[in-house]
Order: structure tokens, then sequence, then C-alpha cells
């Protein structure tokens, strides 16, 4: 199946003209592992996304595939071992996007953990997620954390422990799993909506859909029809008259970023914020990011807004733990704000609320799955294909493949050889020597190459013949990486580019500016588009930058 927006008519009208054996609605990474499994094992998938992949809570989270040390203190450990065990599967499968990352848990005074609990937390960790022996837990003293860490010098630090999680980037990955499923047969649409559902005989059989850019209404039918909408699921839900029982209880968490010549955090940290929660900051490159906020959520899904009480928080638990850096409001240079679409428990409050995702079944036939980690995604999708596929084999005599997605790897991890660290690090420079010659430097070049993994040659290529005509450095990369983006991972607009494709919003969001008319005009050649279509592009993602950067 072609992933390019410039086939976008084309990929509507099939979408229209067939009847699939599963559509999923919503393009998270929830709804992208359901595509990818069903398409696997031999099933006729379609999957509809009325925004951007990944632009919900997918690209806004913690951007770790973590094995949720902390969900042991409510003994969840059911869901400790089944996400910790994916967590090497994952980063196997996208060693690029998904990269081994230490992490110092530090032992303060009238903490949450002591060093007993401590010790004991992660040899349990250790064992339910069935972590290997050279990441595996290591207790510190306090004299060996504040080697690690200087800036961690505080008179209430006793000791520490040192373990591992896994770095990634959430819309990365999810559209590296989408692109996969599209490469084995999907067709995955973004910006089309599912308006209302259809039925037959009380079961439904499609949807009416909107396409959000041409302003076209059709019709899309399906065998099963999957609602993987995250914080919509319940939106969905009521349209369909399910909404009974169990509901979905959104909470917000919100990140902020600063540079790391202001915060020099050597390490990741997972921390006490002192009301009994836990943060983490994470060194990125040329940032460090501190997050999350965890509270209530009762107003605009699409655009969860971040607050000065939201910043003020995390600014204070961070300079409780980290005395030497002073950080101050100003010293923010961005942040995001992500919804978690949790079950709802009576009398919880949103941090005591489980992260375990659960499946609801309408009487019409709508499959709706909601809460769950970014780490579980596979198992949640392996799941839920199996339903999918049992009433297939009930209903039509057919029968499927057990799932393939354990051993698969996604679009750009597909290495010839073992990822692990030193052996990409090896691969990275092999790969930085053949193309030095434009001008690109080295950590430009492995920020690409970490971004697309193996597909970095299709980008490559196009910036070595670019660069031979015009000897422009940064225009030549930059064009070659949207037209990538353009043909290989269905972006439409600026806002997809910046945000979902590059994280350049969160991580480099000092760099936009100086890119962004050439970025513009070259993306509007590509899209064949007007000036005023080109305008509009701008100044919504100049909106998006100021939601990144300006608090209410």
């Amino acid at each position: 199946m072609v992933f390019s927006n410039l086939k976008r008519k084309d990929r509507v009208e099939e979408l229209v003209s067939t009847e699939y054996d599963l559509l999923v609605i919503g393009g998270g990474i929830t709804g992208a592992g359901i595509a990818l499994d069903a398409v696997t094992r031999g099933m006729k998938v379609a999957l509809i996304e009325m925004q951007d992949f990944a632009a919900g809570t997918s690209s806004r989270s913690t951007k770790l595939v973590h094995g949720g040390l902390r969900y042991l203190e409510h003994l969840e450990l059911g869901l400790v071992r089944e996400v910790g065990r994916e967590r090497e599967i994952v980063h196997t499968n996208a060693a690029h996007i998904v990269i081994p990352e230490k992490m110092i848990l530090p032992i303060i005074e009238d903490g949450n953990l002591g060093e007993f609990t401590t010790s004991l937390a992660l040899y349990v960790y250790d064992f339910l997620a069935g972590v290997k022996k050279t990441e595996q837990k290591k207790m510190l003293s306090k004299e060996e954390v504040v080697s690690l860490i200087p800036l961690i010098d505080s008179p209430i630090l006793k000791s520490g422990a040192l373990y591992y999680e896994y770095k990634t980037d959430d819309s990365r990955l999810t559209i590296e799993v989408i692109k996969k499923a599209a490469e084995y047969g999907a067709n995955c649409i973004n910006y089309v909506k599912a308006d209302s559902f259809i039925y037959e005989n009380n079961k439904v059989k499609g949807v009416n859909a909107l396409d959000v850019l041409s302003g076209d209404s059709f019709s899309v039918y399906a065998k099963n029809i999957v609602n993987a909408t995250g914080p919509w699921v319940d939106k969905l839900r009521e349209k369909d008259n399910s909404l009974i029982g169990k509901r979905i209880h959104h909470t917000k968490g919100i990140h902020i970023v600063f540079d790391k010549n202001r915060f020099p955090l050597k390490h990741s940290v997972y921390f006490d914020t002192g009301d009994k929660r836990m943060v983490f900051a994470i060194p990125r490159q040329d940032i460090v990011y501190v997050g999350t906020t965890d509270t209530d959520y009762f107003d605009d899904l699409k655009n969860p807004k971040i607050t000065k009480q939201d910043v003020n928080y995390l600014l204070s638990a961070v300079n409780r733990i980290f005395p030497a850096v002073k950080l101050k409001f100003e010293d923010v240079k961005s942040a995001w704000a992500g919804l978690r679409p949790l079950i709802h428990e009576e009398g919880k409050d949103p941090s005591e609320l489980s992260r375990k995702d659960e499946i609801f079944h309408s009487k019409t036939g709508l499959i709706s799955i909601a809460g769950g980690k970014l780490t579980g995604y596979r198992i949640m999708a392996k799941n839920v294909v199996k339903i999918v596929s049992k009433r297939l084999a009930e209903k039509e005599g057919r029968e499927f493949i057990k799932c393939q997605t354990k051993n698969l790897r996604l679009s750009g991890g597909e290495f010839p050889f073992y990822p692990d660290v030193s052996n990409l690090i090896e691969y990275a420079d092999k790969k930085y020597d053949e193309v030095k010659q434009t001008g690109i430097s080295v950590s430009e070049f492995k920020r690409l190459f970490y971004r697309y993994g193996m597909n970095i040659d299709k980008i490559s290529g196009k910036a070595f013949d670019y660069y031979a005509e015009t000897r422009n450095t940064k225009l030549s990369w930059l064009k070659a990486e949207l037209e990538y983006s353009v043909n290989y991972e269905s972006t439409v607009t600026l806002s997809d580019f910046f945000i979902r494709r590059t994280g350049m919003i969160f991580f480099y969001i000092d760099e936009i500016n100086d890119i962004l008319t050439d970025a513009a005009n070259i993306l509007s050649e590509l899209l064949n588009r007007s000036n005023a279509e080109k305008q509009k592009d701008i100044d919504f993602l100049r909106e998006e930058l100021k939601t990144a950067t300006v608090f209410d």
C-alpha cells in the first residue's frame, strides 16, 4: 500500500470501494498496533484518524518505553511484568528510536521509597520484567549518586539506585508502526473523521466519514470496527449508544523543557516531588525535559492547555531535588501537554488510577479499547485482534495465523545486524562517512539517523543530489527530509512535520524559525498549494509554537 499523501485521492477511493475485515478508528500507538497486527495475520485492514497520526496522546507522553516501576506501589504486578518484558521487544524491533537509558533513583529523607523498599522494588521489577544482567539494578551510596549527578548534592539526599529504562520518541514510534502496517497492505489515512456509524440489523457495519482536507463525505464499510481513539473513546461510544458502565477518566500531564547549558544533567533521574508523586528529568541531546504532572481534566480534548500552575509545580519539584540549578519560570523554553485516557475508578486520585487497558464490547459489535501504556501497545493490539480473528472464524470459517509482531522489525528498524548500542554507533558513523561531503555536521546527521534508522538512505541519497546542485547544506537536507516525509510518512502540514515527524517543537524549537519559510515553500511545492493555503499552514504552526511557549 502506498503511504504518500501525493496518492491520497487513490487511497480514499480504495477506502470507499472496499469492504474491510477490520476498520480501526484512531491513529495513535494503539490503533497503529492493531492495524499492524491484523494486516500481518492476513486481514484486509483500514485505519482512519481525524487529525494527524499520533496527534493526541501518542505525541505527548514522557517519551519513555518503561516498565512502570511506580505500579509496584499499587501491586499491579501483572502490568509490571507485561510491559516490563515488552520493553526489550520494542527496543529490538525499533532500535533506532527505542534506546536503553540509565535511570538514577535518588533516595531522600521522607521520600516515597527507603533504601530497603527501593532495593526490594527494583529486585522485583528486574525479576518480573526479565531484565538482562547488564541492565539489572545497582544500589548506590550518596557519594556515588553525587559523582554521577553533582547537581543533586542536596541535604535531603541519603543514597540512590541505578536501573534501566528505554528512551523513545512516541510519535516516531507510532509512525514507524503505521508505515510497517501500510507496507503489508493496510490502508491508513490521516485527516479522515468518523462522523457516525452505519448499522444493519442493529449491528455496526461501517462509518460515515469526512475527509477533513477536502470536505468530502463518504462511507466506509467493514466487518469489524475498533474504536481506538484514546481520549475520544467515550465520544464514539456515545455515538454508538453504548456508553454504559465504565467510562474514561481524563488526566492531564505536562512536560517542560530547558536548555542543557541551563540544566546540565548528564543522566536521567526519577525523583520525588514532595507530595508522594514521582517525576522524570531526562537529558536529550541539547535539552533536558521534566515531567509529568497528573491532574484531572475536563476541557477541550484536542488542545489541552498548559497553565502557570502546571509549570510552577514542576519547577518546584526540580529545585527541591536539584538545589544548585535554581531554575526559574523564564528558563522554560517550551512545554507540551497530553491527556491520559484512564479507566475511571470512584474515589481515586488521578495518580492512583490504574494504567491497565480495558476492552469494551457493544451490543452493536463495536469494540472499544482504552487505558494502557505506550510500552504495552503490542500486547493491547494482540488482544483486540484475537477477538476480531475469532469473530471472522466463527462467521466465515476463516483461520488466521497467530500474532506476528513480536519478532517483526518496524520501519527503519530492519538493521542487517543485531542492533545493540555499539553496533548502531558504528553503523551511524559509517553512514555519516558516505555523506559528510555535503557539509552536514556529525551531530545533525546522527539526529537524523536516530530519527529514521535504515530509512536514512532514502533521505541521504536525495540530499547528496541536491547538494551537488546547490552547494547549500541546510536547504539540501531540509528538502530531502520533507520529500521523504510527504512521500513515505503521509505528511500534510508543517505541524505534522515539525511536531510529529521530527519532534522539533519539543526538542529544537529555536531552530524552527530559521527554516520555517524554506520548509513552507518546499512543502507547498510538493503538495501543489496556493499561497493562501501556504500562509494558512504557517499561521497554524505559529499558533502551535505559541501554545508550546506561552502559558496561562
